[in-house]
């Protein structure tokens, strides 16, 4: 999958080089929103920052180990979403996804993680999708439970950001699930 279209006004593409400005300049004016709940903007100082980024997805994309796709909304980048991994011996992967401040509200993450679900599914093979999400991220965690999926737990403090330990909660959907959602 490198380009997949959700609807008239919406779509997923595959991080390139060229969009490094973009997804830089998003990030820094949602910078406080996306850092309540996500490492990676306290590490994203400079525009080569979000260019390595996109390298190293790349390179995972090269690898087959996931990548990171950029989140389209009218022509402009709205967030990104992607694979933290494949383990191709278990089958199954970990979504991760996030949106641009005034980007929120609008459906986008639930659309784009529908559409990599499937993808998932149809596409890769795979029997099991994962998402990990604060317990207290009350947006973040309505996806997962919207489109189905199962809440199989939490890990307590699971990550120190912003000098607070974070739990994580575990939601998984199988493929059987999804299958029987979507006949």
């Amino acid at each position: 999958m490198y380009k997949a279209i959700i609807d008239a006004n919406t779509y997923i593409a595959i991080l390139e080089p060229r969009h490094a400005q973009e997804l830089f300049a998003l990030i820094n004016s949602s910078r406080e929103s996306i850092g309540k709940w996500l490492a990676f903007p306290t590490s994203t100082k400079e525009i080569q920052d979000t260019r390595n980024f996109i390298q190293r997805s790349l390179n995972r994309l090269a690898a087959n180990d996931g990548y990171w796709a950029g989140i389209w909304y009218k022509g402009q980048i709205a967030g990104s979403i992607g694979f933290l991994y494949i383990d191709w011996g278990n089958k199954k992967t970990e979504l991760g996804y996030w949106l641009g401040k005034e980007f929120e509200g609008l459906g986008l993450a639930t659309k784009a993680c529908a559409c990599l679900i499937e993808h998932t599914f149809s596409d890769l093979q795979l029997h099991k999708v994962e998402i990990h999400v604060a317990p207290k991220n009350f947006k973040s965690k309505a996806i997962p439970e919207r489109l189905g999926f199962t809440r199989e737990g939490m890990i307590r403090d699971y990550e120190l950001l912003n000098g607070e330990y974070h739990d994580r909660v575990i939601y998984g959907l199988l493929e059987s699930e999804w299958e029987g959602m979507n006949k």
